[in-house]
């Protein structure tokens, strides 16, 4: 079943159109930096494109766009994601990696391109259906944590096995064209956001890490370190790059009992 956004899961724990943020009382056409509540983190986005982090070339600042509840217009230049697809893409059947998606047109760096959208599920039916799975079914449910200042984790889990968009079809690389933001817009349950992280040029796959690294961060001797039921269950990567970890990614958190 296709839908553009998120729906709550079988388990009902979390529901993402739920409306808990309060708006801004900006009533100009577009918020400004600094003045609206929803932009005091700083500015999110400069004609549509994500803005970097300050000083590095990193996109981990926190994003919230305005809402539903903002007294600011719908042309404000803090609505990004939540406007939605605003490309034209294909699903196209790929020679090794099955379904994959590509673009008909020119894509610019730091454009958002589409929503990763599913079942937003609790820890206990994630690890169900994960638990559930067998070597050939596809696994589709991705894992988001989010380490706060705090010290909080947050985690959101997402299935667009049976509900979802085009974002389920897209592949990994380990030497990507696109990279995963949760954006949030009503509510603390985040949009799984994918921006280009290039230029991308018209018929060119999109693909994305799958571990949500970016700029193929160097993996630790932790992180390649398997146990022999791991190694069963990991599935073999076909993204052809140049530094290609030979699987796809893999986190056995979902599979553990404890």
């Amino acid at each position: 079943q296709y839908s553009p956004d998120s729906v709550a899961g079988a388990d009902g724990d979390v529901d993402p159109t739920e409306v808990t943020f309060p708006g801004c009382s900006c009533l100009t056409s577009s918020c400004v930096v600094h003045a609206c509540s929803c932009l005091c983190r700083g500015e999110n986005y400069t004609s549509l494109c994500l803005r970097p982090a300050d000083k590095e070339e990193e996109y981990t600042r926190p994003v919230f766009e305005c809402n539903s509840m903002c007294r600011c217009g719908e042309s404000c230049a803090n609505r990004v994601v939540q406007r939605g697809l605003q490309f034209r893409l294909e699903v196209f059947k790929t020679q090794r990696k099955g379904w994959g998606v590509r673009t008909l047109e020119f894509i610019a760096k730091g454009r958002f391109v589409c929503e990763y959208a599913g079942e937003v599920l609790g820890f206990n039916e994630a690890r169900r259906r994960i638990q559930a799975q067998t070597s050939e079914d596809s696994n589709y449910i991705i894992a988001v944590r989010e380490h706060l200042h705090s010290g909080r984790l947050l985690e959101t889990f997402v299935d667009p096995t049976r509900i979802g968009n085009v974002g389920r079809f897209l592949n990994h690389s380990c030497e990507p064209n696109l990279f995963m933001v949760p954006v949030r817009v009503d509510s603390m349950v985040p949009k799984l956001a994918l921006f280009a992280a290039t230029d991308i040029s018209a018929g060119e796959e999109l693909s994305y890490d799958y571990s949500g690294r970016f700029r193929n961060v160097p993996i630790t001797n932790r992180e390649q370190e398997w146990s022999e039921e791991d190694k069963r269950l990991r599935k073999p990567c076909y993204c052809g790059s140049r530094t290609c970890g030979s699987f796809l990614p893999w986190d056995s958190s979902l599979f553990s009992t404890s």
